[in-house]
């Protein structure tokens, strides 16, 4: 029977079965899988003219069969009301992963909502309203028409400044772009909303100014130019844990010389040979491990650098490289301008560079050479990538800047086995009107939240009592806020609706927040809230997304959404038709025209009105197409629909010309830890408390936080400490411990690891049981762009390991071979 899912045996789809094209929605890889679902009631058999496979199923299936799926794939849904069995199971012919499925893809179908089973109980079914001293169910009309009139008259007092947005700005799951356009209609098109955030981060602003402002978009590879690198350098990514598929489908077969076919066939008349990779991580990786194992130490360099030295290393391998003559002089000189400048700028030398990082001289020369010197007088082939190490650490802005630089010095944009990419978190699917409205830098919402600013906030999927910094601080400022409107709805009758907004109107007046939470679990923030409204997920409907490489595709709506649950862009057609006859009824017919337009009764009618009209190419772009492109989809921007296909873009820029005609080079000269007061917060702490994600749980846990699998491996955020500083604290492996510092303080349970160096931890980011957000400073980047990664604390011990801790592993997580 199988671990903690009690279920021994599987149904057998039956011949006929219905499929439905799907993407994961977890992370940014996009992993393609099938939806297979028949009528409860019906299961095929083991002769192959009597299953779905058309395999004979009396005999013992290989190990690479599509003719199987886990217990984890499984489950039974609602399907237009009936109850169905479902198998969500990895595409063998998805170019993406190849039938590959990750622990998190691989356990979509025991994620489903379902009232058979049980699983994922919590999930939210009906709108609920803060009454009689609690949350209870109610109507739509009702919900919306109470969120509706408190909105209206908080702008109609304060202006639209007074409403305050979150909202993703994604795909997958938490987005895509029925949903972003939707939100953006409404914030940006009816509404001009200044004060808004992303999910992820207290303002709304990109993670990648400076790349995009040097006319490079971020996602300008195929995952394929992994395959064809003779060099890969990743910069504070842990792409085994967090893109596990990209990894293992492209990035392996590279390491192992087995791309080595499609290198010399599609790059012939130049030497190829298997990649090396450069690690740029203050931290040693399962990704580290995993290379050195594929490739050969030989072939791999983990630059280890002091935490929050990266720009000060990149500054220092461009000037490495220029002075060694390994630029790419032609390319520079006919797509890019400003390098001569650059370089007089950012001039660092090997030996500078070596006293900030860490990192020995030979260490820095080395990695130069890897990265630009020619092979046998052929453009070495570099394709560069980062992720959150970077974006959401030292200098955000600047050390963007500074590996474009490298990139573009040495021709690595726009050419196969290149680019200059982020690895991403989420999947993207983002398509608003303009936002330039918001200003750079945007509004820190955050602190505006703090001060007591604004008197109504909408919710889209965030949780930032979870994903913010500051968290501590922002969390008793939003409890204190939110309770006064509490207070006050509790003293009128919820039936009497003048006596019952005049309440909440009054309360606002005093510095009460009236807070909306939109979302698919109850969440941390949300048991603030006074509305929350239950929205569908990936699968319950219709959703567009594309991936890390641009890969866009339809994931069609496979199940029912939970009760009444319904689609954010369908929630927001609603709201904006609530928000029309508020302003109506209120005889502002001027304004109540602005929320004209929403009339969507469909995912796809919201698809249709956004991004079919206003994307780049999304004039060939329908559903209808996109089913019939499966899970390989087309990669954006769509140029042309020919033959019954729709075609795409493999990579960007690969004529030379950028978003301006010419790529342009940044200065960005080291200025230490940019943040105001990290500086002093190490050298007041002795432990740099480094955070990110697992390969076990998906960002917030939202949907793991009531599964056994994943809450019993990880009943608290685990802390990774090195066993000699553990021996310090007088802690053992298990035992619980606070993370303190002037910020705040949160709990974990320690963690020995013994490739952590001394005094450097790591510890798993935005867990519900112990939030790293409590002890990271509100210091920010220029354009409001956090610095979660330099964080430093102290580590005390709160309790011997409890039960739920006591009985758990903590073995290496690393692999060996022999």
């Amino acid at each position: 029977m199988t671990y903690k899912r009690n279920i021994d045996r599987l149904p057998i789809p039956p011949k006929g079965a219905n499929v439905r094209n799907v993407v994961c929605h977890y992370c940014i890889v996009g992993c393609g899988y099938h939806a297979i679902s028949w009528d409860v009631n019906t299961q095929g058999g083991p002769k192959p003219d009597q299953n779905f496979f058309g395999e004979d199923l009396s005999k013992q299936q290989g190990a690479e069969s599509h003719a199987w799926f886990s217990p984890s794939m499984y489950n039974i849904v609602k399907q237009d009301g009936r109850d169905v069995h479902l198998v969500l199971m990895p595409d063998s012919k998805c170019e993406v992963n190849s039938g590959l499925g990750s622990i998190r893809g691989a356990r979509q179908g025991e994620l489903s909502y379902s009232e058979v089973t049980g699983t994922q109980s919590q999930r939210l079914t009906d709108p609920m309203v803060y009454r009689y001293g609690g949350m209870y169910p109610t109507s739509w009309d009702d919900a919306l028409w109470l969120v509706a009139e408190i909105t209206r008259r908080v702008v109609q007092e304060q202006g639209e400044d007074g409403l305050m947005v979150s909202a993703f700005d994604h795909g997958g799951a938490g987005g895509g772009y029925e949903n972003t356009w939707a939100t953006g209609k409404l914030y940006f098109d009816s509404m001009k909303v200044k004060n808004i955030r992303i999910h992820n981060r207290p303002a709304y602003n990109s993670e990648v100014h400076a790349t995009r402002d040097m006319g490079v978009g971020e996602l300008n590879n195929c995952y394929e130019d992994a395959e064809l690198a003779d060099t890969i350098v990743a910069v504070g990514t842990n792409a085994l844990e967090t893109q596990t598929n990209y990894f293992l489908n492209h990035w392996i077969p590279n390491l192992r010389g087995t791309s080595m076919d499609k290198k010399q066939q599609q790059l012939a008349n130049e030497p190829h040979a298997p990649a090396r990779v450069i690690i740029v991580d203050p931290r040693r990786t399962v990704t580290v491990n995993a290379c050195e194992i594929e490739a050969g130490k030989d072939k791999v360099l983990h630059l280890a650098i002091n935490s929050g030295t990266d720009l000060a290393l990149f500054n220092a391998l461009t000037t490495e490289i220029a002075a060694k003559g390994w630029t790419d002089k032609a390319f520079m000189q006919a797509h890019t301008t400003g390098f001569d400048e650059m370089l007089a700028a950012n001039k660092t030398s090997v030996d500078q560079a070596a006293q900030l990082t860490g990192l020995s001289p030979d260490q820095i020369r080395k990695a130069a050479a890897w990265i630009a010197e020619p092979k046998e007088g052929k453009r070495r082939r570099t394709m560069f990538c980062y992720e959150k190490g970077l974006i959401w650490g030292n200098d955000n802005y600047r050390t963007n800047g500074a590996l474009v630089n490298m990139a573009l010095a040495t021709g690595n944009v726009g050419q196969p086995g290149g680019g200059c990419v982020r690895m991403g978190g989420h999947q993207e699917g983002y398509e608003r009107p303009s936002d330039a409205h918001v200003g750079k830098p945007a509004a820190y919402v955050d602190r505006l939240l703090i001060e007591g600013k604004g008197g109504i906030h909408h919710i889209w999927a965030c949780d930032h009592f979870k994903t913010t910094l500051n968290a501590l601080e922002f969390k008793k400022a939003y409890k204190r806020r939110t309770d006064l409107v509490k207070y006050a709805m509790e003293g009128v009758p919820y039936g009497d609706r003048e006596a019952l907004v005049n309440a909440v109107m009054d309360a606002i007046r005093k510095g009460g927040l009236f807070s909306v939470d939109v979302d698919i679990v109850p969440t941390k923030i949300g048991e603030c809230s006074h509305v929350v409204l239950p929205a569908a997920t990936s699968g319950e409907m219709n959703l567009t997304s594309m991936n890390g490489e641009r890969r866009m595709r339809l994931t069609e709506r496979y199940m029912d959404p939970p009760g009444n649950a319904r689609a954010d862009c369908l929630i927001v057609a609603g709201l904006a038709q609530a928000l029309e006859r508020s302003w109506r009824a209120a005889g502002k017919n001027d304004v109540a025209d602005k929320f004209k337009g929403y009339d969507w009764k469909t995912e796809e009618a919201a698809f249709m009105d956004g991004y079919n009209k206003h994307a780049d190419g999304g004039k060939f772009v329908t559903y209808e197409r996109l089913r019939a492109m499966g899970t390989n989809g087309f990669q954006e921007p769509a140029v042309d629909f020919k033959d019954g296909k729709i075609i795409g873009t493999k990579r960007l820029y690969t004529d030379g010309t950028f978003k301006e005609g010419k790529a342009k080079f940044m200065a960005t000269q080291w200025r230490g830890l940019q943040a105001a007061g990290k500086q002093a917060e190490k050298d007041k702490f002795p432990f740099l408390i480094n955070n990110g994600r697992a390969n076990h749980v998906w960002q917030s846990v939202y949907l793991d936080q009531n599964n056994d699998f994943v809450m019993d491996r990880f009943p608290l955020p685990y802390i990774q400490v090195n066993p000699d500083d553990m021996k310090d604290l007088r802690i053992n492996a298990g035992d619980l411990v606070e993370v303190y510092n002037d910020n705040g303080s949160t709990q974990a349970m320690a963690y020995p690891t013994p490739t952590a160096k001394r005094k450097q931890t790591f510890m798993l980011f935005a867990y519900p049981t112990g939030p790293q957000g409590n002890v990271v400073s509100k210091g920010v980047n220029e354009f409001i762009i956090p610095n979660y990664k330099q964080t430093w604390g102290n580590i005390r011990k709160i309790a011997d390991a409890p039960e739920v801790t006591r009985k758990l592993t903590f073995k290496d997580q690393e692999y060996h071979t022999g």
